[in-house]
């Protein structure tokens, strides 16, 4: 057998390959069921289901970070949030393939979505409810798929990411208010003065002690959602303008409003205060 033949990989397999069993790729390349005859219609809906794989990943790491912190365990929880800061640098990059649409390209398949829409996206409302951004409402969408539903009940009903993270400075000594821990996880977290007084002072302390570098890994986290936001809203006033959203919503004015929030938010304000 000559050098070359020893080198040459295994290619007789008796059934499916073991990368097709693993990644399941035919599946993922058999999901597109085009709806309009535009040629461009294809990369819009690659590009979304990206998305939907990459909220997938990040709900992962989130829950993972989550978890951990409920587990006191601090580093476990930055390792997932770090690798998440990653994802969503790859999450954001798929606004590029959409960002250059013109309004006659997108108004060529736009028909096709009918009344479908981003904000109906229940992975993407697990992500939202992790960073402490509830709303009963919004699982209105949902309610003829009972499992999709059930899932985002839970998410609705759990700490969010933010929830575990005060609980932690509140486990270590930190004064977070009685009414913040026990206050009801369901409804969306609004700031407090006093959890700002708290990162205020990790923040005027050593800033490479833990905690400190909890608050710069969720800042990462939320600098880069407010892109995602941002984003999102560029690519959709380039393509529709002003007009009414698919689906019904408020279009750029809904996204505009979405993007002036902050995640996380006295980790921001706080600043002004060291």
């Amino acid at each position: 057998m000559s050098h070359d033949a020893e080198a040459m990989p295994h290619l007789d397999f008796a059934g499916t390959t073991p990368y097709e069993d693993y990644v399941q790729a035919d599946v993922l390349t058999h999901l597109q069921t085009l709806r309009s005859d535009d040629p461009g219609e294809m990369v819009f809906l690659v590009t979304t289901q990206v998305m939907e794989l990459w909220f997938t990943v990040i709900v992962h790491e989130w829950e993972t970070a989550s978890r951990a912190l409920a587990d006191d365990d601090v580093p476990t929880a930055i390792a997932a949030l770090k690798r998440s800061v990653r994802e969503l640098e790859a999450l954001n990059a798929s606004w590029r393939p959409l960002a250059q649409l013109t309004p006659g390209q997108f108004n060529s398949y736009r028909s096709a979505l009918g009344e479908g829409s981003g904000f109906q996206s229940a992975m993407y409302r697990r992500m939202e409810f992790l960073l402490g951004d509830k709303s009963a409402s919004m699982l209105v969408p949902h309610r003829g798929a009972p499992r999709v539903h059930a899932e985002l009940d839970k998410a609705l009903h759990e700490p969010s990411l933010y929830d575990e993270v005060l609980r932690l400075l509140a486990r270590r000594g930190h004064d977070v208010p009685r009414a913040v821990l026990d206050r009801d996880v369901s409804r969306r977290y609004e700031p407090s003065p006093e959890v700002e007084a708290v990162w205020t002072a990790l923040y005027a302390g050593d800033e490479s002690a833990e905690l400190a570098r909890l608050g710069e890994a969720l800042s990462d986290v939320a600098e880069l959602v407010w892109r995602w936001r941002n984003d999102h809203l560029v690519a959709t006033r380039r393509a529709m303008g002003a007009k009414t959203g698919t689906g019904g919503s408020a279009g750029v004015a809904w996204l505009e409003k979405r993007a002036r929030g902050n995640v996380f938010p006295e980790l921001w304000t706080a600043r002004s205060h060291v």
